[in-house]
């Protein structure tokens, strides 16, 4: 849990092989606080909280086990609210909610919000629409190419409305079967993992996991815009100066890949699939925002994002002070 100024921390539980504890300590810390930005630049009333648990999720997974670390999440009385992540599904979120009801993104046959995945591949189109606009002066996305890090649940989803608005797309992936299938499905081009943010094109999207952007591959990027949904795209804070000296348009993640949180936190205040695709289209007047106050103030994209987000905490959340009837209903 990183803070729960505006609200119980709501953030998603990662299954992943670390290779360490300290090694997924270090990740979990970088992913809450992520959330806590993530949360209050989109104007949701949430902290920031994340979840790992360390192990294969294809071989180490089990009722047990989830069921288990369901109790664990009780013990927080609602100060940290679960989702899925990577490694994790809606499924499994059914499986957790027999042991706590602090879940959500949960099966819409248990009464959930479902997979999030499409709705955060459409806040990130949305997204990438602002800083088309910004870039081309218009949101027009046919003819432009685009390099995508990342096929999984929400990188192909994105994929799909790249090629629906007849975008060119250029695709790479650490799993084959995931590559294999987005090629065929959508008739796209591949490139070798180590070779996609090298691509010349447009955008670069990385929709995998985290640090892709570091002293190593900045130099070697081909791009106009970077625009992706992986949490944590930035080694260190220095990157974000190393992206701007190469003359690129860098998109902060946590305000571009918003889309899910904004979705799976309708289901707190009874579920809506339009409301929440609603709000989830607010990402491109987000994105314009931050992109504005970054051009205003001559300041990183980041640094705007960061800005905004902590103003918020700053003016929003000590309003949980002043308890009502006796009771902070939050």
């Amino acid at each position: 849990i990183h803070s729960t100024a505006l609200g119980p921390a709501l953030g998603g539980t990662r299954f992943y092989p670390y290779e360490s504890e300290e090694e997924a300590l270090a990740d979990v810390l970088r992913l809450s606080k992520g959330m806590t930005y993530k949360s209050a630049a989109a104007g949701l009333d949430l902290g920031g909280g994340k979840a790992v648990i360390i192990g294969d999720p294809h071989h180490d997974k089990s009722e047990r086990l989830l069921r288990a670390y369901g109790r664990m999440v009780d013990t927080l009385q609602g100060r940290y609210i679960t989702a899925e992540d990577v490694g994790t599904t809606t499924q499994d979120m059914d499986t957790i909610a027999k042991e706590t009801r602090w879940v959500v993104g949960n099966s819409v046959a248990m009464g959930g919000s479902g997979d999030p995945s499409p709705v955060t591949a459409r806040g990130l189109y949305a997204a990438t629409r602002a800083v088309a606009e910004r870039l081309w002066g218009t949101t027009d996305l046919s003819e432009r190419t685009f390099a995508v890090q990342g096929v999984g649940k929400v990188g192909s989803a994105y994929v799909q409305l790249l090629v629906e608005a007849r975008a060119k797309v250029v695709i790479a992936d650490s799993f084959p079967p995931a590559l294999e299938t987005a090629k065929e499905r959508f008739g796209v081009d591949t490139v070798p993992l180590d070779e996609i943010h090298k691509v010349e094109c447009d955008i670069f999207s990385p929709c995998a996991l985290g640090g892709v952007l570091n002293e190593e591959t900045i130099p070697e990027l081909n791009c106009k815009a970077v625009v992706g949904s992986a949490n944590n795209q930035l080694a260190t804070e220095k990157d974000a100066e190393r992206i701007a000296d190469r003359g690129i348009l860098y998109a902060p993640d946590f305000v571009v890949n918003a889309g899910g949180v904004i979705n799976v936190y309708d289901q707190l205040n009874g579920y809506s699939k339009t409301r929440a695709l609603h709000l989830v289209d607010s990402i491109f007047d987000s994105t314009k925002k931050i992109l504005k106050v970054a051009e205003d103030e001559g300041i990183l994209p980041v640094q705007a994002a960061e800005k905004v987000a902590e103003q918020r905490i700053e003016e929003i959340g000590d309003l949980r002070r002043l308890r009502r009837s006796g009771d902070d209903r939050a």
